[in-house]
């Protein structure tokens, strides 16, 4: 439990990175955490493989960690980046708000009834619903036809790509105990940082462009502190977590990412949750709580 919160409190900065790094895209800042993620991913393999304690991947292990690498990091930022872009903040964001919500209910353990999930999932639903309302409140959400929803598409597959990896990850941790959670973590963030590198270079702003607009020392230190703690160590406490809980209670601890932003929110620009945020807040921990007891 200790360890799937604090992994949603270092996934929470990611939120208040973009205000921290003037001057880089999204697409920029994006690439510049999960390639940080796969230098980071690199160095413990070679320092575990260096004292004995780290293994290579077998081809099939390999393919795996392939798979769920483009499932819950590149494939799904990628598709996020576009979704932003064509249909703004506000809609992905709330199409993303709903995958607590999607892995509760796909990855609940055979012998546990609905009827004690429930009380949780309604209020996690109440909490989802309730924060949307707050985002949305005072924006001008507009529909520009085609690529409106071309963009709603993206947010939809990005939904669908995380909480495909959530439920495989936490079955393929639980089905190989032997695998090192450091070593597996790793893996995927090898693949993850060859695949932001590819992003960047396809997408990215040109090089000569980020040295005259960006504050090149403050956008490293950003990538460097999201890619290390909120990327590599997020990702161990996830594992670490998805290994020991049902994948529909580690779907309930995904919503402290979101209490833990609202926090650092107010840290870096100084502005207090609006009403609506702090009830979403309170209904979330209603509902950690609710599954807590649920699962027990």
């Amino acid at each position: 439990m200790i360890a799937g919160l604090a992994a949603g409190a270092l996934w929470g900065l990611v939120f208040v990175a973009p205000a921290m790094a003037p001057g880089l895209s999204p697409v920029d800042l994006t690439a510049g955490r999960f390639v940080v993620f796969g230098l980071t991913s690199l160095c413990m393999i070679g320092f575990g493989r260096l004292n004995g304690s780290s293994r290579l991947p077998s081809l099939k292990q390999a393919g795996t960690a392939l798979l769920l690498s483009v499932l819950g990091f590149s494939g799904y930022y990628l598709l996020l980046v576009y979704a932003i872009r064509d249909a703004g903040v506000e809609v992905p964001t709330m199409i993303i708000g709903t995958i607590p919500v999607w892995v509760m209910l796909l990855g609940k353990p055979v012998g546990l009834r609905w009827r004690s999930l429930i009380p949780g999932l309604l209020l996690t639903l109440a909490g989802v619903t309730t924060m949307m309302a707050a985002e949305s409140s005072g924006s001008d959400i507009q529909m520009h036809g085609w690529i409106f929803w071309r963009g709603v598409l993206y947010g939809l597959s990005a939904m669908v790509l995380w909480v495909a990896f959530a439920i495989i990850n936490s079955a393929w941790l639980k089905q190989h105990t032997n695998v090192n959670l450091r070593d597996w973590t790793s893996w995927m963030g090898i693949n993850a940082g060859l695949a932001a590198w590819l992003l960047w270079v396809a997408l990215g702003t040109p090089a000569e462009d980020l040295l005259a607009h960006a504050d090149v020392a403050r956008a490293a230190m950003v990538c460097i502190a999201t890619g290390i703690g909120s990327a590599w160590i997020a990702a161990v406490l996830w594992n670490f977590a998805s290994r020991r809980l049902s994948a529909s209670l580690c779907g309930q601890l995904i919503v402290s990412e979101t209490l833990f932003a609202l926090v650092y929110a107010f840290l870096v620009h100084g502005d207090w949750p609006s009403a609506l945020q702090w009830l979403a807040s309170a209904i979330f921990i209603l509902g950690m709580v609710s599954s807590i007891r649920a699962h027990r």
